[in-house]
């Protein structure tokens, strides 16, 4: 899974990586030639007073050296930019896949987890690249040219070579496989760690208000713990490395200066050939340390490219058509045929057999008990679902086969959860139209009864607005995303209970101006009061997941035993208070 993800997002960098690879071999070959240059010059020695040669050799030391670098800081800088490039990808390519993902496909992943993927995994990635670029490029070749040239100096020490490999392989491939495990364990303990961070910095106020600060930091404390136990777990053991590569490192020189100094003294072997032969042990075994340490970052990396590809590899539930019908909605007519849906495991379906019209120039109300599957049933419309039974049709097309951006262009959704972006009211209001002026905001939130308010916050239409609208009430939101809707003008308009954070006189003024806004448009209210719908054209009854009675509100009244229970229920509500 690594290598498939790695060869996809480093073919565009093929040229980089051959600049990598080229700057390795310099300096690699620098630091080769090094030891060889060294025993030449203490075998052969220098003549007294031979001002010239020792000139000549110390400048061309001087010279590998300074091609060592030289070479050494190109791959570093290359390899730094190619590592880089391949992160930015990463990260662009996981927002927008997450992007085409339905609801359905975020709530599977979850929140937490999708930014843990697109952040610290994608990080693991790109350090396991620039690592790549600075390590595992070097380090066979530097194994491979360390090993040639010390048979070129003693072949009968070639087996400590041999002996010190071996070992430290053994040694390794022990560790790491113990160590896989705990790394994909980590991943799960962060995205823990996320969602319970996130939730509580979501809900301070509801902690605050029911005072279980000391509950939600335990929670936050055992998370931390989690992730603490199963870290420190991987530290010990991929620790346990760096001690046994210098215990072989140190036995392996003991050994070489102890046979070798055998071999001197039978005269078999030079002083200078030993002292080369030690130096490219040396190279050898810290090739062997430089891959162990890309062997602790490898398996890591390993449970990260296997987490971004589940991204990566998730198909959205609502598919754009290969061939989708029209370029443009023209009047928005909206029609549910035998409509169902159920989520995905669940026992029963939230909608049964749903079928109701929405003509232009009307506005339909949809009321129902806590859980009777209002707030889907307005989803499925802009397909934020997919009807997993019926049709649902806007301008009598399936939008199915509409491209998701002229369906999502004919409507505007105030959410049942109104959402604001940090910015300021100018910017989010502009989501529905960035070409809107600033007439046309001041008309909209005229409409929405959000004038007065924003008129007193400091800089008006420029205003700032905090991530999620935390810095203005809710009834606030409410009225802010209902003008962001009125900005776009679409052909259908869609409530899901959008103003259930208004009282009672707003919610009249509100209603009162929309309804020559939205004149020749289809209207969508879902609503808890009564007297939010009761001047709808229409309005749809539902209990669980099914119409109980589709009329006006005085058709209700006479023939719907569940609507006037709801209308009983409100009025002797409001008779108490």
């Amino acid at each position: 899974m690594l290598l498939s993800l790695l060869r996809t997002y480093l073919k565009p960098y093929i040229g980089a990586i051959a600049l990598v690879v080229l700057f390795q071999l310099i300096a690699t070959a620098a630091a080769l030639y090094l030891p060889t240059l060294n025993a030449r010059i203490i075998d052969e020695g220098v003549a007294v007073g031979d001002i010239p040669a020792i000139w000549n050799l110390g400048g061309t030391m001087l010279a590998v050296t300074f091609g060592q670098i030289v070479g050494q800081a190109a791959a570093v800088y290359f390899g730094a930019r190619t590592a880089m490039n391949v992160g930015r990808d990463l990260r662009a390519d996981i927002f927008s896949h997450v992007l085409s993902f339905s609801t359905r496909e975020v709530n599977t992943f979850g929140a937490p987890s999708l930014i843990t993927r697109t952040t610290n995994d994608v990080q693991q990635i790109q350090q396991l690249v620039m690592m790549t670029a600075f390590m595992i490029v070097q380090a066979p070749i530097m194994m491979v040219g360390g090993l040639i040239m010390a048979l070129r100096e003693d072949v009968g020490l070639s087996w400590l070579i041999a002996v010190a490999v071996g070992v430290l392989g053994i040694v390794i491939a022990v560790i790491l496989m113990q160590a896989l495990p705990l790394f994909r364990a980590m991943q799960v303990r962060i995205d823990a760690l996320n969602r319970v961070l996130r939730e509580q910095i979501s809900g301070l106020r509801v902690i605050r208000a029911f005072v279980r600060e000391e509950h939600e930091g335990e929670r936050f404390a055992s998370a931390n713990r989690d992730l603490t136990d199963v870290s420190l777990r991987v530290g010990r053991r991929m620790l346990t490395l760096f001690p046994f590569v210098q215990l072989v490192m140190s036995a392996s020189s003991v050994g070489v200066m102890w046979f070798g100094g055998l071999r001197v003294e039978a005269g078999e072997m030079q002083i200078g050939q030993l002292t080369a032969f030690l130096q490219y042990l040396t190279q050898i075994l810290m090739s062997v340390m430089m891959s162990t340490m890309m062997l602790m970052i490898a398996p890591r990396a390993q449970v990260c490219a296997i987490r971004i590809r589940e991204v990566l590899d998730t198909r959205s539930s609502v598919v754009p058509p290969a061939n989708p019908v029209g370029d443009v909605i023209d009047h928005g007519a909206v029609d549910l045929d035998a409509v169902s849906f159920s989520y995905p495991g669940a026992e029963a379906p939230v909608l049964s057999d749903i079928s109701f019209r929405v003509t232009p120039g009307t506005t339909t109300g949809i009321i129902g008990s806590t859980g009777s599957g209002k707030s889907t049933l307005v989803n499925l419309i802009p397909r934020l679902f997919d009807a997993t039974a019926g049709t649902v049709r806007v301008d009598g097309v399936d939008v199915r086969e509409l491209h998701p951006e002229v369906l999502w262009n004919a409507i505007g959704l105030v959410p049942q959860k109104p959402y604001l972006f940090t910015g300021t009211v100018a910017s989010n209001l502009r989501y529905g139209n960035p070409e809107a002026t600033d007439e046309e905001l001041w008309h909209a939130l005229e409409v929405a009864q959000a004038r007065d308010f924003v008129e007193k916050m400091q800089g008006g239409l420029d205003a700032a607005i905090a991530q999620g609208g935390t810095n203005v009430s809710g009834g606030q939101r409410q009225r802010l995303s209902i003008a962001r809707a009125l900005v776009r003008r679409p052909d259908v308009y869609l409530f899901d209970d959008s103003f259930s954070a208004l009282d009672v006189a707003t919610d009249a003024r509100l209603r009162a101006a929309l309804a020559s806004e939205t004149a020749d448009a289809a209207v969508v209210i879902v609503g808890q009061r009564i007297a939010t719908i009761r001047d709808a054209d229409q309005i749809v009854v539902l209990d669980h997941g099914r119409i109980d009675g589709i009329g006006t509100h005085d058709q209700l009244l006479a023939t719907c035993p569940t609507y006037v229970e709801i209308v009983e229920s409100q009025f002797k509500a409001e008779e108490v208070a």
